[in-house]
């Protein structure tokens, strides 16, 4: 039962894990000149954010009727599941409209620009904002709380899962920090590489992301009924 939820939510904890704009942000905090105070902090903070946002919709799950092995129907879980998969359609839809054209360059978000002035207080309060407030992570992350919390586990094995979830969300943050404070010279070159091609290919991986996720949770849909 355990090994089920932790398969069922791991394709979840990818779309966080690869979404370009944490990623990007952490990459320009470890060029900034205060990189050891400000990645560290972002990294807490985008921990903090998807392990809330999760560990909140495991509890709400419980009230939703169990998931039956026994093969029966589950009207309402169904229910969720399609309203998700509607979600992350639109999602992936809106990327992929709001991608620039071939001749333009992408545009950044104003705040970027100012990560340089941020102190490891502000850093890790941006990444709780962008981990929990951001529209497309707290689809991902309520999915998964439902997913652990319709389980049917017992209360230290659906923890267990949501932690496994949430380091699985936050490893791609997790790796560069961790890497840069031990080689933070050889790193600099790969790392403004990175950056310049999520910043270029943020759209087209997001839209991709978003449709994988939007199947992966039609096929939960159908599978409840």
């Amino acid at each position: 039962m355990i090994g089920t939820a932790i398969g069922e939510a791991l394709p979840l904890a990818l779309g966080i894990a690869l979404s370009p704009t944490p990623i990007i942000a952490v990459i320009l905090m470890l060029l900034g000149p205060t990189a050891r105070r400000t990645a560290p902090g972002f990294l807490l903070g985008w921990v903090l954010g998807v392990l809330i946002t999760t560990g909140l919709c495991v509890l709400l799950a419980g009230f939703l009727p169990p998931h039956s092995d026994a093969g029966g129907t589950n009207i309402l879980r169904a229910i969720v599941q399609f309203a998700l998969a509607a979600l992350f359609l639109w999602l992936a839809l809106r990327q992929w409209r709001g991608r620039p054209g071939p001749d333009e360059d992408p545009e950044l978000p104003r705040w970027m620009a100012a990560l340089d002035n941020f102190g490891a207080f502000k850093a890790c309060g941006l990444g709780l904002a962008l981990s929990a407030l951001n529209p497309k992570n707290l689809v991902i992350a309520a999915s998964a709380g439902f997913v652990i919390g319709g389980a049917g586990l017992p209360a230290a094995d659906a923890g267990l899962v949501t932690g496994i979830f949430v380091l699985c969300a936050a490893v791609t943050v997790a790796v560069p920090v961790v890497a840069y404070l031990c080689a933070s010279d050889q790193l600099r070159a790969p790392l403004e590489s990175t950056r310049v091609w999520l910043v270029r290919e943020t759209h087209t991986v997001m839209t991709v992301l978003l449709a994988f996720l939007a199947v992966l949770m039609l096929g939960k849909g159908i599978g409840s009924l």
